[in-house]
Order: structure tokens, then sequence, then C-alpha cells
């Protein structure tokens, strides 16, 4: 089991709130899941979504580029082992 902490209860506004300790680690304004449980109550960080990058407004920003054409594009063959080691070639 790990480290026990104590909180206070507390009113605010219409509501109660409960302050946690700064040991805890927790960021101000992040959620958090509270569910009653036979025990009493288990309190557990809201997972962050995950997030998603919108490239869909950087096309045009670098028109010196351009797109590569299938033809174009250049591969270097090499040997490898299957083990997962590149092989040297003398060149």
């Amino acid at each position: 089991m790990g480290k026990e902490y104590r909180a206070k209860v507390f009113k605010s506004g219409n509501s109660l709130a409960l302050r946690l300790p700064k040991a805890l680690g927790l960021e101000e304004g992040s959620e958090m899941v509270l569910r009653e449980v036979q025990q009493g109550y288990s309190l557990e960080p809201l997972e962050k979504p995950k997030r998603k990058i919108d490239v869909s407004r950087f096309a045009g920003k670098a028109p010196w580029l351009a797109p590569l054409q299938p033809d174009d594009r250049q591969f270097e063959e090499r040997e490898l082992d299957w083990e997962g080691r590149l092989l040297r070639r003398d060149v």
C-alpha cells in the first residue's frame, strides 16, 4: 500500500470540495474520477485525451517544396542480417 495523506473537505459555494495535498503531484485544473466503492471512495486522475495535430492548414506554407513523385524516389539497396544488424558493403 502507498503513502497515506490527509485531505480536508470544505464548502465552496453551494458544493463541497476536497483539498488535496500538493505532494500528490497533481496539476491545477486536472480532472479526477471519483467512484463510490464498497469501502468508501476511489479517486484517480482522468486520462488526458491524446492531442491530434491538424495538418490541413500546412499545405502551401512552403511553396518552394513540391511533392516527391514516385519515379523521383531513390533508394539505396542494402543487405540486412535477419538478426537486425546492418551489414556494411564496401563502397
